[in-house]
């Protein structure tokens, strides 16, 4: 019988991101479900009677707690880890009075997750051979989610900590995955990425250049136009005109 695991964590990168990485590496878990908010958890629980659920604890709706509550109530609480950005006493004392087995401080590498659900598996139903994780490939997931995250957000004003933190893993380390996998800084990807969608809105040709910039996510006219001549090798003003 296939083993059902349910996520539970109001930000979609951090949830989708785990789901990715466990369907990725094992194919132990024969159903993940995904949960967006309390509500969601607590109906998938009663709905699908997932066995191992990571449980975020600040979640629209319902919290992690209040989760756990009717959960208990009703005898359905799964093998419950969670996961907070919160060091407070009292949610960690709250979660384990109501029978979480872990209570794990954000960010949470998700290799780590991968073998807190195995280790959760083998103590529910047995265990098996042990899953080698391929550090490669592992790098790889986490670059990918970075980057996907960028092109969500690229006109925001973005942070290299904001992405490492959605990615689950530290800013400096992010900073060496991209260096070595795609020989350019953090910096210069996004830059590249906002140069990239400031040509489109420069060849539609009806937005004046510093609305431009400050769409792409640029807070600085002057340097947005520095930025874009090192990357095109030329000025916005140039390449509209070549395109127009």
């Amino acid at each position: 019988m296939g083993i059902k695991l349910l996520i539970a964590d109001d930000e979609d990168p951090i949830r989708n991101g785990i789901a990715k990485y466990i369907q990725l590496h094992t194919d132990r878990f024969d159903k993940i479900y995904l949960a967006a908010n309390g509500r969601e958890a607590l109906d998938t629980i009663f709905r699908a009677k997932p066995d191992i659920m990571f449980l975020d604890v600040q979640m629209p709706m319902m919290t992690g707690i209040e989760v756990m509550q009717e959960a208990r109530r009703a005898d359905a609480l799964p093998y419950t880890m969670i996961l907070s950005a919160y060091e407070e006493f009292k949610y960690c004392q709250q979660a384990l009075r109501l029978g979480a087995r872990e209570y794990l401080l954000k960010p949470v590498r998700s290799s780590g997750l991968l073998q807190m659900a195995n280790r959760a598996a083998d103590e529910l139903f047995g265990g098996e051979e042990e899953i080698q994780i391929d550090s490669a490939e592992e790098k790889n997931v986490l670059v990918e989610l970075a980057r996907e995250y960028v092109e969500e957000h690229y006109y925001e004003n973005l942070m290299l900590t904001d992405v490492a933190q959605k990615a689950g893993i530290s800013a400096g380390y992010l900073s060496t995955l991209f260096q070595r996998q795609l020989s350019r800084g953090f910096v210069d990807y996004l830059n590249e990425i906002r140069i990239e969608h400031a040509c489109a809105y420069l060849r539609q040709n009806y937005l004046k250049t510093y609305e431009i910039a400050y769409k792409v996510g640029f807070r600085d006219e002057k340097y947005f136009s520095r930025v874009f001549k090192k990357i095109k090798g030329l000025s916005p003003s140039e390449y509209r005109k070549q395109n127009q």
